[in-house]
C-alpha cells in the first residue's frame, strides 16, 4: 500500500480535484491524504482573526464568501444530482458549524483549532463522494480518530499505528481510502494541527505507522529543483536526493516539501516521490536511504535571518561561555541555525524575531551585541564529505562577488551555508547555478 499526499492547488478547483480522482482511481487501494482547497486555511485564518477581534459580521461575511466558493466548485464538480445533493449538504453544514463559533461568547486557541480543521474535512468529503459516483467504493478515514499528538506535542506513534489499522480493519472492503492531512488531536484530547505544511507530515506519518511502500508528495512541481525556479531560469529537477539532502534542502527554503516530512520516512526506511499533478508522467524526485557519488545536488535560500554577534574578552580561554549563551537562546525557545566562533565572539543566526529584544538584553550580560537582520541563507546540498576536495571551493569561488557574513561548514556532510544580505540573494543563486550546474548567465 502507497501514501499519496494531494496538496492545495492540486485540490484547488472542480478541475483539479477531478484531475486527482482520475490519477488515484486507477491505482488500487491506497490512502489518499488531502489538504484544503488553496485559499482555503488563509480564510479560515481570516475568519478566525475576527472572532478574536469580536467583529461578528466580518467573521460571517468572510465565512460567506468562502461558502459561495465551495458552492461553485459543487456545482462543476459532479455529474449526478444525487451526488451534488450529498455534498451541498455536507458542506452546508460545515459552514454552519462555522457560523456557530460567532454565537460564542468568548474566542480562545482551541476554538481557532478547531476553525481551521475545517477545510481539509470539506476536502476528503467532496473527494470521497466524487470516487463513489464514479463507481469506487472510498471510505473516509477520519484523521481526528487516529492522528495525535503526545504531551511533548510530538506525534504519538503507538496511538497512530492502533487507531489507523482499527479503521482499515473496519472498511476492509473499500477500494481506496481518504484522509485528512495537517488536522489532529493534541494530549488533551483537543482539535490540533501539525502546523503549516502539515500534510506532508500526516502522510509520512501514515506510511510510518502502515510500513508503507512508498509515500508520494503531490503539487504543481515536477519534483525539487536544483536551485529556485521564481529567481533562476534554467533550473531542473533533481532525480534523487538522500533523506538528509532533502532535509536540508527543505529547511533552507525549497518549498515543495515540508522539512518534518522527512525524518518518519528516513527512520523506517520508506523512499518518499515528490510528483507533479500537472504532470503525471514527469519522473519527478525520489528520496530514499541511498548515498549517491559525491556531488552537489542543489541550493535553496532561507529568508528573514537574523544574525547576532556576541564579542567578549572574557571568552578567551573561558570555560562555560558557550554554554551561558545557547543558555539564552533555549530559555526564550529560539532555535539557532548557523554557529561560527572565534576566540573572542560567537555568530549565530535566528529566524524568529519574537524574542529578539529579550535575547539581545540577555546577551549584553555576556559582552557587545550586534544584530544584522534581512539575512539570508543560502544552502549548497549535496554528499559533500570532508575527504572528498575541492567541492565547497567551488561554492565559494562561486561566490567571490558576494559579501558572506559567516559560512557554516563541517557540521554536516551535506550542506555549506553561507549567509549574505537579502539584496544579494538573487545575484548569488544565479552566480551558483552557473558555477555549479552550467546554467546560463541571467
Amino acid at each position: 500500500m502507497k501514501v499519496l499526499k494531494f496538496g492545495g492547488t492540486s485540490v484547488g478547483s472542480a478541475e483539479r480535484i477531478r484531475h486527482v480522482a482520475s490519477l488515484v482511481a486507477p491505482r488500487g487501494r491506497n490512502i489518499i491524504v488531502l489538504s484544503a482547497m488553496s485559499g482555503t486555511t488563509n480564510t479560515l485564518v481570516e475568519i478566525a482573526d475576527y472572532l478574536y477581534k469580536r467583529n461578528v459580521n466580518a467573521a460571517k461575511e468572510t465565512i460567506n464568501i468562502l461558502e459561495s466558493k465551495y458552492l461553485q466548485t459543487i456545482a462543476k464538480l459532479y455529474d449526478r444530482h444525487e451526488s451534488r445533493e450529498k455534498a451541498l449538504k455536507e458542506i452546508k453544514g460545515y459552514f454552519n458549524y462555522l457560523r456557530s463559533f460567532a454565537r460564542l461568547p468568548q474566542f480562545t486557541s482551541v476554538e481557532e483549532k478547531m476553525i481551521l480543521a475545517q477545510g481539509e474535512m470539506m476536502s476528503v468529503a467532496m473527494m470521497t463522494i466524487l470516487l463513489n459516483e464514479r463507481g469506487i467504493n472510498a471510505e473516509a478515514l477520519p484523521a481526528l480518530e487516529y492522528m495525535k499528538t503526545g504531551e511533548n506535542a510530538e506525534p504519538d506513534m503507538n496511538h497512530i499505528q492502533a487507531n489507523l489499522q482499527a479503521l482499515l480493519d473496519r472498511y476492509m472492503d473499500a477500494d481506496i481510502y481518504i484522509t485528512q492531512g495537517y488536522i489532529c488531536r493534541n494530549y488533551a484530547g483537543e482539535v490540533d494541527n501539525l502546523q503549516r505544511g502539515g500534510s506532508d507530515y500526516t502522510a509520512s506519518l501514515i506510511g510510518a505507522a502502515i510500513e508503507a511502500e512508498e509515500v508520494e508528495i503531490w503539487t504543481d512541481i515536477d519534483g525539487m529543483h536544483n536551485n529556485d525556479p521564481r529567481f533562476v531560469e534554467g533550473t531542473r529537477p533533481v532525480g534523487e536526493l538522500h533523506y538528509e539532502e532533502a532535509a536540508e534542502l527543505a529547511y533552507f527554503g525549497a518549498k515543495i516539501l515540508h522539512p518534518t516530512c522527512v525524518l518518519p520516512a528516513k527512520v523506517n526506511n520508506i523512499p518518499v516521490r515528490l510528483l507533479n499533478t500537472m504532470e503525471p508522467e514527469a519522473k519527478g524526485t525520489l528520496i530514499y536511504n541511498n548515498i549517491a557519488e559525491p556531488s552537489i545536488k542543489a541550493v535553496a535560500a532561507k529568508d528573514n535571518v537574523t544574525a547576532i554577534k556576541i564579542k567578549s574578552s572574557r571568552m578567551l580561554l573561558a570555560y562555560g561561555f558557550l554554554t551561558r549563551v545557547f543558555e539564552t537562546f533555549e530559555k526564550f525557545k529560539t532555535p539557532i541555525d548557523m554557529v561560527a566562533t572565534s576566540e573572542v565572539g560567537v555568530s549565530l543566526t535566528i529566524d524568529s524575531e519574537r524574542f529578539l529584544p529579550e535575547i539581545t538584553d540577555e546577551l549584553k550580560k555576556f559582552g557587545t551585541v550586534t544584530v544584522d537582520r534581512d539575512m539570508v541563507i543560502i544552502a549548497v546540498v549535496g554528499n559533500m564529505e570532508w575527504t572528498n576536495a575541492g567541492y565547497e571551493a567551488r561554492a565559494i569561488e562561486a561566490l567571490s562577488e558576494i559579501p558572506v557574513r559567516m559560512i557554516s561548514y563541517g557540521g554536516s556532510n551535506f550542506n555549506i551555508s553561507f549567509l549574505i544580505r537579502k539584496e544579494d540573494k538573487v545575484k548569488a543563486l544565479n552566480l551558483l547555478s552557473q558555477k555549479l550546474f552550467n546554467t546560463p548567465e541571467a
